[in-house]
């Protein structure tokens, strides 16, 4: 088993905390490709065109969005490497109740390798104790991707996920919620995580069906 090393990026800003953080938040920049460096200006390349093509476009954030939002709320944007190969990324926004896992990609050429599982047992043991939210696409739609949903549901109940058969569906898509850790997932959850992105970003073409 290789052991990834990853780049941590943003955490909330505490006043016990700060110096440290804003240290991590200068590492960021050089991850995602702020730098003036051409080689990391290229992993950052490397960050966009797997975020642009591992997920389809309704379900993105556009990327200068994401690249504000990373700056006005608490999200952990973590790239991972093996050697000095890019791997994938994780994405993570931090909440009190519970940490809702935004996107996760690992490089096509790169899946059934056996990288998915190692990030996601790193992540899991980042946030040991806490509350795990993520939607996916739900298995219960009629699609024509349903292998895909299911060979994607089947990895996280084996990772300790479960369903809360909470579902919403965003421009024909369905989504269900799984969780992982204590507690339950309502739909007033799913509210309020809705409401406070929006208080930063919201598509305008998004019909909740």
């Amino acid at each position: 088993m290789r052991v990834l090393r990853y780049c941590i990026v943003t955490r909330q800003i505490t006043a016990t905390n700060a110096d440290e953080l804003m240290e991590q938040r200068e590492q960021s920049q050089a991850c995602l490709g702020f730098a003036e460096s051409r080689q990391k200006k290229t992993e950052g390349q490397k960050i966009k065109q797997l975020y642009e093509t591992a997920f389809p476009e309704d379900e993105q954030i556009p990327w200068d969005d994401l690249m504000r939002l990373i700056w006005e709320i608490p999200l952990d944007f973590t790239a991972y490497y093996d050697g000095e190969d890019f791997i994938g990324f994780t994405i993570v926004y931090q909440r009190k109740s519970f940490n809702w896992f935004w996107y996760f990609a690992v490089r096509e050429e790169l899946r059934g390798k056996g990288y998915g599982q190692q990030i996601l047992t790193q992540l899991i043991e980042r946030y040991k104790g806490q509350p795990f939210v993520l939607d996916m696409e739900s298995t219960t739609q009629v699609c024509d991707n349903l292998e895909e949903r299911r060979k994607r549901q089947a990895f996280y109940l084996r990772n300790g996920f479960k369903d809360t058969n909470v579902y919403r569906t965003y421009n024909d898509i369905t989504m269900t919620i799984m969780m992982r850790g204590e507690g339950t997932f309502t739909m007033q959850d799913w509210d309020d995580i809705i409401h406070e992105l929006q208080k930063f970003w919201w598509p305008d073409d998004i019909k909740e069906g």
